[in-house]
């Protein structure tokens, strides 16, 4: 068995954790001066107009943002590919609204920075076109478990 099983009350830490997941795509989208659409939309303030974007950000702060992206998608993937029973806790949240919101605001957005910058160094350029890639394909591939698991499966079953 897995841990959820022998400890139920995992789910209500998970259902507690999820916001704080949501909100590490929002920081995303912030540090990129995009700003999410839907449930959490938070009005911007007026004087918080930003104008950084990630066409013009420092390139290590591009680095640190794919590099938390690659990680964050690669985590919430592998972690819902050894427990897809958490699918019906990420939907309480409309994870998958979220989720694709987040995918067409930011993933564009750093791609087109990513192919844009001058680099010093190609390999630098390497690593990140990389490590965006991963983060869209791992993306996608949530999206799918929870599709699978939400959606198709109980028609199934």
């Amino acid at each position: 068995g897995n841990i959820f099983t022998q400890q139920p009350s995992y789910f209500s830490d998970l259902d507690e954790t999820l916001p704080t997941v949501l909100q590490v795509f929002n920081n995303i989208l912030h540090k990129c001066g995009l700003q999410c659409e839907g449930a959490s939309a938070e009005p911007q303030k007026l004087e918080e107009k930003v104008s950084v974007t990630a066409g013009n950000m420092p390139l290590q702060e591009l680095k640190d943002i794919v590099l938390y992206l690659c990680d964050t998608c690669t985590t919430l993937w592998a972690f819902l590919d050894v427990f897809p029973l958490a699918c019906k806790t990420f939907q309480k949240h409309e994870f998958c609204y979220r989720l694709a919101s987040f995918y067409e605001l930011a993933i564009p957005e750093l791609e087109s920075a990513i192919k844009k910058r001058h680099y010093e160094d190609n390999s630098v350029f390497a690593d990140l076109w990389r490590r965006i890639s991963h983060s869209r394909k791992k993306m996608i591939e949530v999206f799918h478990i929870l599709i699978n698991q939400v959606c198709l499966q109980p028609i199934l079953e």
